[in-house]
């Protein structure tokens, strides 16, 4: 039985997108489920097999036919972890649905430190695992990779309304009420900075808790640099876009009114050359930098827009289901009787 509500549904749901993990198969499966059937919570493990190569699609299924609460999700061709989210979240059926790695960097008993703080803390729709907060940690983790990490999600603090320690860990969990109001588009670990931006955008409350992070003791790493720092400054500019407009337009017309001053400096010694191009480059400086900002106060207002369309988004979906159960109950049929006219209404 559910423990929230009584009912024999799936209480807690985790999703563990999976691409060449044959090694990390096995022994990430037999300790999540170990960890979930301890606390007595009816669960699923949702493996996603993101178009592996090698055998983790073999050996996913073979565990899913010895243990009930495996449901394998599979497509042919790698798509990103982002795509292996989104399909884990359709397949999901728990009131809480937890995403986690399939190397096990972070312990899986995190989970269920979530799970407990979405049921004692109702105000709360979303839990991140964090290793940059008070009580959090590394171990063992490459001073390189931790390095651009910790920087990365210091520039994305910048585009956050609200303070959170890390953005782009992928062990979290939501209330399914959530997930359900979310229209998400992204295919790769960018996924986790659309999440929390459009959870916050939607007026849901998130909490961190302190994590350990560790190194992956099998299999290959999936990160790239490249595609990391790029999805972090874009996001950032997509969601703070006066940091860039603002800083560059600033710059330009400060630029542009200090030659301003020169000239006027220039006029007052008599040493002005009217061949000379200042008077010009003054004008476009300032006129660029003003247009530039002009840009930025644009851009800021599509993105309130944004957040409006969103807010409304969640309010629909918070309707939509009351809508459905009263369709639910006009189409159900009316009991054989007889009408004013003393016909039956048996057919």
């Amino acid at each position: 039985m559910d423990r929230i509500s009584g009912t024999p549904e799936t209480t807690v749901s985790v999703i563990i997108p999976m691409f060449n993990e044959q090694d990390n198969v096995l022994s990430t499966l037999e300790r999540v489920g170990s960890i979930l059937a301890s606390s007595g919570l009816s669960y699923e493990i949702i493996p996603v097999n993101d178009g592996s190569t090698d055998d983790t699609l073999r050996v996913l299924d073979s565990l899913a036919s010895q243990d009930p609460h495996i449901r394998v999700v599979s497509y042919w061709k790698n798509g990103g972890r982002g795509k292996a989210i989104r399909y884990g979240f359709k397949a999901a059926r728990g009131a809480y649905v937890a995403t986690i790695d399939a190397d096990l960097s972070y312990d899986p008993r995190y989970i269920l430190e979530m799970v407990t703080v979405l049921e004692e803390e109702r105000d709360i729709d979303v839990v991140l695992a964090s290793p940059y907060m008070d009580g959090g940690g590394t171990e063992g983790v490459p001073t390189d990779r931790l390095l651009i990490s910790r920087l990365g999600n210091r520039i994305l603090q910048l585009a956050m309304p609200e303070r959170l320690h890390t953005l782009t860990c992928i062990v979290r969990c939501y209330r399914s009420e959530v997930l359900s109001s979310l229209d998400l588009e992204s295919n790769d670990k960018e996924i986790h900075l659309e999440i929390i931006s459009k959870v916050l955008a939607m007026g849901y409350r998130v909490k961190e808790i302190p994590a350990v992070l560790t190194s992956r003791k099998k299999g290959r790493s999936k990160f790239s640099l490249r595609s990391t720092a790029a999805s972090h400054l874009l996001f950032t500019l997509f969601e703070r876009p006066m940091l860039l407009f603002g800083i560059l337009g600033a710059v330009l017309t400060l630029i542009g009114i200090g030659l301003g001053i020169y000239i006027l400096y220039l006029y007052s010694g008599g040493e002005l050359n009217p061949n000379r191009p200042l008077i010009t480059g003054m004008i476009l400086f300032i006129l660029g930098g003003i247009q530039i900002l002009s840009f930025g106060f644009l851009a800021s207002q599509i993105h309130f827009l944004r957040k409006d369309v969103l807010l409304n988004r969640r309010a629909i979906s918070q309707v939509q289901p009351l809508f459905r159960d009263a369709v639910i109950m006009q189409k159900v049929p009316e009991k054989p009787g007889l009408r004013e006219d003393g016909a039956s209404t048996q057919k």
